[in-house]
């Protein structure tokens, strides 16, 4: 039984999350609190397994308690955001915080959304309670404070000019994409990822990326030609693929069904990187719940891809990284920090082997 406490102001919302919540028999709302100076007595007395948090809130901003949180008492915390552009960017920062994920609120009359809602709530706080949140704080703890990442060793320019990087990842994705991009050459083949998140949030995250890492990182857009030095991130309401046209590479959006459960789906954008690009390309899947990613890893593993899977000391959520080396589709797994250096390793041994 997950014992969950309900941090929000507004009395609505606290009943039903709490009504949602409780719904299964797999989760117990052991308290809610209308701020964080009531939900911070509550947290010790009751010692939830999850906090869910709103970042708007009376006596403190969410985002000041989730950090109190994360440097005093460590626990898995899911933000209830709004789908706004200032909800984006507070909940992109929440998640760099430590926050496991976050739920986007539905509309003010919660009509038309409530079911989605509900379940996408009991899901992500199901996955925040078996997310690794203590670890990854202590371990940031000990991580002595430096500059920005030093680009690994070699150049973009060395690497076959037919090279890409495929990036996959879910739950605690924000962090692990932003580390391998930030290690990346400033020159590196281009890079296409899928990150499940929902739209309205994609392109704000592309922003924080291109504010933080060294490449150029944009939303991907219809018939985009990828470039080196830039990455492309999935929109929230539609799976990426690459095409090749014209001897160039290109994105193609497709707003057909969810795969593996979602759209954009890791599935779809590496199974087309296998058929598109083949052994020229190298990918990683990430931190996140479930199992989208591997077959379609499987499928650029079998094409002759070097694949790498997030290990699990270093995955938030060691789900999709398991789901695919169950699959036999990762050649190898390795720490997040190292995973940059260990795709352009690749891409070096297969044009020195070209």
């Amino acid at each position: 039984m997950i014992k969950v406490l309900v941090v929000d102001d507004s009395a609505l919302i606290r009943e039903v999350l709490s009504s949602l919540l409780s719904a299964g028999d797999d989760i117990h709302v052991v308290g809610t609190a209308c701020d964080p100076i009531d939900a911070r007595g509550k947290i010790k007395t009751l010692n939830p397994d999850v906090v869910t948090l709103d970042i708007e809130m009376p006596n403190m901003n969410g985002l000041a308690f989730l950090e109190k949180i994360m440097r005093l008492r460590p626990t898995p915390v899911v933000m209830i955001s709004t789908l706004t552009q200032k909800g984006a960017q507070e909940t992109l920062l929440a998640l760099e915080l430590g926050a496991v994920d976050f739920v986007a609120k539905p509309g003010h009359d919660l009509a038309g959304g409530l079911e989605q809602f509900g379940r996408e709530v009991r899901e992500k706080v199901i996955a925040a309670a078996q997310s690794d949140v203590r670890g990854r704080a202590m371990s940031r703890g000990q991580e002595p404070k430096k500059a920005a990442p030093v680009p690994v060793i070699g150049s973009g320019a060395k690497l076959s000019s037919k090279a890409l990087i495929a990036l996959g990842a879910s739950t605690g994705g924000v962090e692990a994409i932003k580390t391998v991009l930030s290690g990346l050459p400033n020159d590196a083949p281009p890079v296409v990822i899928a990150q499940h998140m929902p739209s309205g949030f994609t392109s704000r995250f592309a922003q924080r990326l291109d504010e933080t890492c060294g490449l150029k990182v944009v939303e991907a857009t219809e018939r985009l030609a990828l470039e080196p030095g830039h990455a492309y991130v999935a929109p929230g309401h539609a799976h990426l693929r690459v095409e090749k046209s014209s001897g160039q590479l290109k994105c193609r959006l497709g707003e057909d069904g969810p795969v593996s459960g979602h759209r954009p789906s890791v599935d779809v954008l590496f199974e087309s990187v296998a058929k598109q690009v083949g052994a020229d390309a190298v990918g990683a899947i990430l931190t996140g719940m479930g199992k989208d990613g591997a077959q379609g890893m499987k499928q650029m593993r079998d094409a002759g891809c070097y694949t790498v899977g997030q290990s699990k000391s270093s995955a938030l959520i060691y789900g999709m990284p398991r789901a695919a080396m169950e699959l036999g589709a990762v050649e190898e797994e390795v720490a997040v920090e190292k995973g940059a250096a260990k795709l352009i390793e690749a891409l070096q041994r297969r044009k020195a082997a070209a």
